[in-house]
């Protein structure tokens, strides 16, 4: 810790962020510089850890315009020893006015890389030491344009009728497999994207797919082509095994919206969804470990 200075950035010191080497190029991630001219970062919201004038961390807390949540931590670098990416961390959130959310972002497989278990270790020793406690894991996949498979058949699927449909199915839907962007959703616009996918998802209820069984609904996707990237926002069942039918259906009326990528966010733990994501052609392309403020 000798003779780390802790400070926010102030306005037109961009390049001082931008000056510590990014230790995952490859990792697809808006640019610091994009972000300020969006407004989505803010000097205000970004600290830096200086070591003889060289920036040893960085961290800077993503609120976008409008958002009516509190800002998270979006990019949080450290060439140091943890101890100061906690004290970074430590005055911010004082600064803040309490700790604030940090979701760290990895490469798809992380666990599997020694290259990268040598970058993100620190970072997130320090967020721990800082007082943040590990919540889950978010898987996010895209497909991009591999043949879909052949689905049985055993259902049907049609668009939904209307957004009382939707609301019908959505209540009945204890825990949806896939849920694209929920942690933007609810700092954005305080929406929980599991029970309220409409008030967030703005495109027209027949973009929207259910899944029957003998003219009984079981499942229910939600796509958003008009999205930062087109999305398989929602998906949920009441019959597990109407999954696979409903992702190919989902994915093909993105496809024919004339996508060429999808995007699909999953929790870790959902061993059985990935497994079908990936028979509809996704693949993983990166991880986002979610630490919280205790308690």
């Amino acid at each position: 810790m000798t003779d780390v200075v802790i400070r926010p950035l102030v306005a037109g010191e961009e390049a001082l962020f931008d000056s510590m080497p990014d230790p995952l190029p490859q990792l697809r991630q808006v640019a610091y510089a994009d972000g300020v001219a969006g407004r989505g970062y803010r000097p205000e919201n970004t600290w830096v850890a200086l070591r003889a004038g060289r920036v040893v961390g960085r961290a800077a807390w993503l609120h976008l315009p409008g958002a009516v949540g509190d800002p998270w931590l979006e990019r949080f670098d450290l060439a140091a020893e943890p101890a100061v990416g906690a004290a970074l961390l430590r005055a911010a959130h004082e600064a803040f006015g309490g700790p604030r959310a940090y979701y760290a972002a990895l490469p798809a497989y992380w666990r599997r890389r020694p290259e990268v278990l040598a970058v993100v270790e620190a970072p997130m020793a320090a967020a721990r030491l800082a007082g943040l406690v590990e919540r889950g894991e978010r898987l996010r996949c895209t497909w991009a344009g591999a043949p879909l498979p052949a689905t049985s058949g055993r259902y049907a699927v049609r668009p939904a009728a209307d957004r009382e449909e939707i609301d019908a199915l959505v209540a009945r839907i204890a825990e949806p497999d896939v849920l694209t962007g929920r942690e933007t959703a609810r700092a954005v616009a305080g929406v929980d994207l599991a029970t309220d996918p409409l008030a967030w998802l703005t495109g027209p209820p027949t973009d929207w797919r259910i899944a029957l069984d003998a003219g009984r609904p079981v499942g229910l996707a939600g796509t958003a082509g008009d999205a930062c990237y087109p999305l398989l926002a929602y998906l949920g069942l009441l019959d597990g095994d109407a999954r696979d039918e409903l992702l190919v259906a989902a994915v093909r009326v993105l496809a024919e919206g004339g996508a060429r990528e999808v995007v699909a966010d999953v929790d870790g733990h959902r061993v059985a969804v990935l497994a079908d994501l990936e028979r509809t052609g996704f693949r993983q392309v990166r991880a986002r470990v979610i630490f919280e403020p205790a308690g």
